[in-house]
C-alpha cells in the first residue's frame, strides 16, 4: 500500500510541475499527523487547556525537523516559533435557567436541548435577565447599500431579538443578497454583531438545519462550550448579554402564543417592506454565572525565506484547535477529536512545508502559519490580521487548507464561496495541470467564505482563498463523494465521532496538498500580484497599499 501510495502521489506532482521535479507530497505523512493530533491524548486541541502545549510542541517539532525556520515574535532578538495571542475566555458556570413566559404559561427551555445560550462575552461575571420583551426582526439585517432595515423604528434597547439563519432570499433563490449564495449579512456573527449596534439585551438566532448548513447537534456543541474573544477595551459595545440560538419549533410556538405564525413572518421576512413585530404578552427570562478571564493562546509562525525577495511573503494558514472535552454523545464519548477539521488540514501544511524546505531556495518567502481560536471566531488569524508579524501589504497571497477530506482521490476540486480574484484563477489552472476540473461551491449558502481562517486577511485586503476537497471521487464518483460529505456534516462535523480511521484513503489529501504546493512554488518563484477582480468589495483595501509592490 505504501509504494503504491507513493507512486500515485509521485505522478501527480509530475503532472503538476513538468518542468521542474518538485518534492512529493506524502499522504502517509499526513495521515501520521492526524494520527497523532487527533487522538484522545490531546484531548481535543483545546486552546487554553493542557491540550495546547502539547499540541504547539508536536507541530514546532515537526516544522523544526522538516527544515524550516521560526518566524514568530521576536525575543532577545531572535525569532520565536510562536507568536502570542491574547485573548478573553468565556465559561458559563453552573445551570442556565431560561424560561419564556406567555399568557396561561411558563415553558422552561433546556440548555443544549431547545436552547443553546453562549458565555456573555460582554464583560459581565453574571447575566439575569427578568422578562425581557421579545422582537422577531426578520433576518437582523441592516443593509442600507440594499434599501434594507429589518429593524425600521423599533427600539429594542432592554429587549431579546429573535432573527432567522442565513440570508433574506436564501429560499427564493434570488434577491438582493447574492441568491443562494450567502453574504456576510447572513451569518451569525453579523446578527450578533448588529444586536449590539442596536442596543438589544440579546440576540436568538432560530435554528433550522437547511439555511444553517448543519444540525443541532453542532449548535449545541459548538455554543455551549467555552467561548473566546479577542482584548476588547469595551466588550459590552461588541456583545449583548445574551447571544444564543433556538429550536425551530419554540420560534413557532412562542410567535404562536403572542397571535403571530411563523412561515408568514418568515416570508414577509423576505422582503424590504417587512415590519419588526413585539411579541405582545410573551417574554423571556433567564440567569446564569460566567467565568471571565484573560488567558494566552499562540499562533504557530514558520518559514523558508526567499532567496531574492525575502521581504515578499507567500502564506499558507491553517487552524490548530478544535473544541476540546465537552458534552458526551451518545456512546459517551466526550473528547472532539476534530480530526478532519482541523488535523487533516495541519498535517497537510507541515507537509507542504516540508517540500519547500527540502526544494531549492524559493526567490520570495513562504510563510506557515498555524492558527490557534479558529473555531471561537477566527481569532487566531484576526489577531495576526491586526498585528501582522510580516507587512500584509507585501503578502503576496494566503492559502488556506481546512478540512480536506479523506474520501480519496478527486477528479474535481473547489474553494469555499467566490473568491472574485486572480488568485482563484491561478488555482484553476494549477488544477487543469492536475487533470483536475474546478467546480464553484457547491453549496455558497452555507457561508464557508466568511467561516475560515483566510477570512481575517480577505477583511484586510490580502487576496486569500480557502482550498476545498472535490467530490466527484476517483471511485465512486459524484454519488459516493456526495455521501461522504452528507454523512460528516450531519453525523461528524463538530461532534466527538470526527475521528481519524483506517478507512481514511490519504491519496486524495496528498493530491490537494500537492496542488496547493504548486501554486505557492509558482508565486514564491515569480514577480506575480494577485489582484481582487473588478466589483469584488475587498479590492479598495489591497488597492489602498499598492505603491508598496511597485
Amino acid at each position: 500500500m505504501k509504494k503504491l501510495l507513493f507512486a500515485a502521489v509521485a505522478s501527480v506532482a509530475l503532472i503538476a510541475a513538468p518542468a521542474l521535479a518538485a518534492p512529493s507530497i506524502s499522504g502517509e505523512r499526513i495521515g501520521q499527523h492526524v494520527e497523532v493530533l487527533a487522538s484522545d491524548a490531546f484531548e481535543g486541541r483545546a486552546p487554553a487547556t493542557p491540550a495546547e502545549a502539547k499540541t504547539i510542541a508536536y507541530m514546532v517539532e515537526q516544522l523544526k525537523a522538516a527544515g524550516l525556520s521560526p518566524a514568530g515574535d521576536i525575543k532577545d532578538g531572535q525569532r520565536l516559533w510562536t507568536q502570542d495571542v491574547p485573548l478573553a475566555r468565556f465559561e458559563i458556570k453552573g445551570p442556565v435557567e431560561a424560561t419564556i413566559l406567555a399568557p396561561g404559561a411558563a415553558i422552561t427551555l433546556r440548555q443544549g436541548e431547545e436552547i443553546a445560550i453562549r458565555a456573555a462575552a460582554n464583560g459581565a461575571d453574571r447575566v439575569d435577565i427578568d422578562n425581557a420583551p421579545i422582537v422577531f426582526a426578520g433576518y437582523g439585517v441592516v443593509a442600507p447599500e440594499r434599501d434594507w432595515d429589518d429593524f425600521k423604528d423599533m427600539d429594542v434597547k432592554g429587549k431579546v431579538v429573535v432573527v432567522l439563519v442565513n440570508d433574506p432570499d436564501y429560499e427564493a433563490g434570488e434577491g438582493d443578497f447574492g441568491g443562494k449564495a450567502m453574504t456576510y449579512y447572513g451569518r451569525w456573527t453579523y446578527k450578533y454583531e448588529e444586536a449590539a449596534r442596536q442596543g438589544a439585551l440579546g440576540l436568538l438566532v432560530v435554528h433550522e438545519s437547511e439555511p444553517a448548513s448543519y444540525g443541532w447537534a453542532t449548535v449545541k456543541n459548538s455554543n455551549t462550550n467555552e467561548i473566546f474573544d479577542i482584548i476588547r477595551a469595551e466588550p459590552a459595545k461588541a456583545h449583548v448579554p445574551v447571544e444564543g440560538w433556538i429550536q425551530r419549533d419554540v420560534a413557532v410556538d412562542l410567535l404562536a402564543r403572542a397571535g403571530l405564525d411563523f412561515e408568514a413572518l418568515k416570508a414577509e421576512a423576505q422582503t424590504r417592506d417587512f415590519q419588526p413585530r413585539l411579541l405582545e404578552g410573551v417574554s423571556f427570562s433567564t440567569a446564569f454565572e460566567v467565568d471571565a478571564r484573560q488567558i494566552i493562546s499562540q499562533n504557530v509562525v514558520a518559514e523558508e525565506p526567499g532567496s531574492e525577495w525575502p521581504d515578499e511573503r507567500i502564506l499558507y494558514t491553517s487552524h490548530w484547535d478544535h473544541l476540546g472535552v465537552g458534552a458526551p454523545d451518545a456512546s459517551g464519548d466526550t473528547i472532539y477529536n476534530g480530526a478532519v477539521d482541523n488535523a487533516a488540514g495541519i498535517g497537510a501544511v507541515i507537509e507542504i512545508a516540508r517540500a519547500f524546505a527540502q526544494g531549492p531556495a524559493p526567490k520570495r518567502s513562504v510563510g506557515f502559519l498555524l492558527v490557534t481560536a479558529e473555531e471561537k471566531g477566527l481569532l487566531g488569524s484576526e489577531y495576526y490580521a491586526a498585528n501582522p508579524l510580516y507587512p500584509l501589504e507585501t503578502t503576496v497571497a494566503v492559502l488556506n487548507l481546512d478540512a480536506p477530506s479523506p474520501a480519496g482521490p478527486a477528479k474535481d476540486f473547489s474553494a469555499a464561496g467566490d473568491a472574485a480574484s486572480q488568485l482563484q484563477d491561478m488555482l484553476i489552472a494549477k488544477g487543469e495541470a492536475q487533470g483536475r476540473t474546478f467546480k464553484p461551491d457547491p453549496r455558497p449558502e452555507a457561508g464557508s467564505f466568511f467561516r475560515s481562517e483566510h477570512f481575517p486577511f480577505v477583511r484586510a485586503g490580502v487576496p486569500a482563498i480557502s482550498f476545498r476537497s472535490g467530490q466527484d471521487l476517483v471511485e465512486g464518483g459524484l454519488e459516493a463523494g456526495q455521501a461522504w460529505s452528507r454523512d460528516y456534516t450531519a453525523e461528524q462535523y463538530h461532534q466527538p465521532a470526527d475521528e481519524y480511521g483506517p478507512d481514511w484513503n490519504l491519496e486524495g489529501m496528498a493530491q490537494d496538498a500537492d496542488m496547493l504546493f504548486q501554486l505557492g512554488l509558482d508565486l514564491a518563484n515569480s514577480r506575480d500580484w494577485p489582484e481582487w477582480k473588478a466589483g469584488s468589495e475587498f479590492k479598495a483595501a489591497r488597492d489602498a497599499t499598492a505603491a508598496a509592490r511597485k
